[in-house]
């Protein structure tokens, strides 16, 4: 093994992909280091350049991420703060400590107008602010650009950890009879402990500057919500609604699904099909359902 290799994970302790990097890490030979807002300000440059010290840190990923994307439209200035201004903050600091920083970025920085996976040379155009406060974290990154950069843009995140779509959907049906879900936006359903293992290979390939990476497939919510009702065995029917039926402020792509040949160009390695994690996470990790007889 080659030296000591100590990643910071911001958002290590809580958050939904922090902490399944924070378990991925170790198992590819790094040292992980979680950190939550209780161990110190991710704006306070002086103490993260002295905790990336202390640890002898390596490199940084970076999940802390303003996410809550209709609260956002009301809120523009916290959104920007977050997205943009923290990833600002991150990349002068890695480029100052000459290590690695890995920032995780979204399918919002896409309209939708497309109907093929996006790439990432396709020429993003947000339509709310989230994805317009994440667009501007990833533009100011490659401006500063630290030389060790790593932008990974992923997308509908589900997992252990924290509530989620799926957990929520799942918490639901357990008590109703009929669910009814968006079926008019499709994108690409991403299990968390994957996009954690496959962002850490993609690091230690060599691979730098800006990614896509999911899990394999499409879905629209409601087909993600069905299976998930389904395999979790619970009786309950979900019903497709359009987007127009349940109105939200910021307005999401109507499709966004990402495409991954880069990354498995980089990697030699084509991310599993989300159908697959999300087994892993109804049977293993929320013990729902029964795996018997599942292929």
């Amino acid at each position: 093994m080659s030296a000591a290799r100590v990643a910071l994970v911001l958002g290590g302790r809580h958050g939904l992909l922090g902490q399944a990097l924070t378990k991925a890490l170790p198992l590819a030979g790094w040292r992980a280091v979680a950190l939550g807002r209780e161990d110190f300000d991710p704006f306070d440059q002086g103490a993260l350049r002295e905790t990336c010290q202390r640890e002898q840190a390596t490199a940084i990923f970076n999940t802390v991420a303003y996410t809550a994307v209709d609260q956002a439209e009301d809120d523009r200035d916290a959104a920007f703060r977050l997205n943009r201004n923290l990833p600002r903050l991150l990349g002068l600091s890695a480029r100052e400590l000459g290590i690695a920083l890995v920032h995780f970025s979204t399918d919002f920085v896409f309209d939708g107008k497309k109907d093929t996976p996006y790439t990432a040379k396709d020429n993003p155009a947000p339509e709310s602010v989230y994805g317009q406060s994440k667009l501007a974290g990833e533009q100011a990154l490659l401006e500063i650009a630290p030389p060790d950069l790593l932008i990974i843009r992923t997308s509908w995140l589900f997992g252990p950890g924290k509530a989620n779509f799926v957990s929520k959907i799942l918490d639901l049906a357990h008590t109703r009879d009929k669910l009814t879900v968006v079926a008019d936006q499709t994108g690409s359903p991403t299990y968390t402990p994957d996009l954690a293992k496959n962002s850490v290979v993609l690091l230690d390939s060599g691979a730098r500057g800006l990614f896509h990476l999911a899990s394999g497939g499409k879905a629209t919510w409601c087909e993600l919500a069905a299976q998930a009702v389904h395999l979790a065995g619970y009786p309950c029917r979900v019903e497709p609604i359009a987007t127009d039926a349940w109105p939200a402020k910021a307005k999401r792509p109507r499709f966004s699904v990402l495409d991954l040949d880069a990354f498995t160009e980089a990697t030699g390695i084509v991310p599993r099909p989300w159908e697959q994690g999300l087994r892993d996470y109804i049977f293993t990790d929320l013990a729902l359902g029964d795996a018997l007889g599942e292929d």
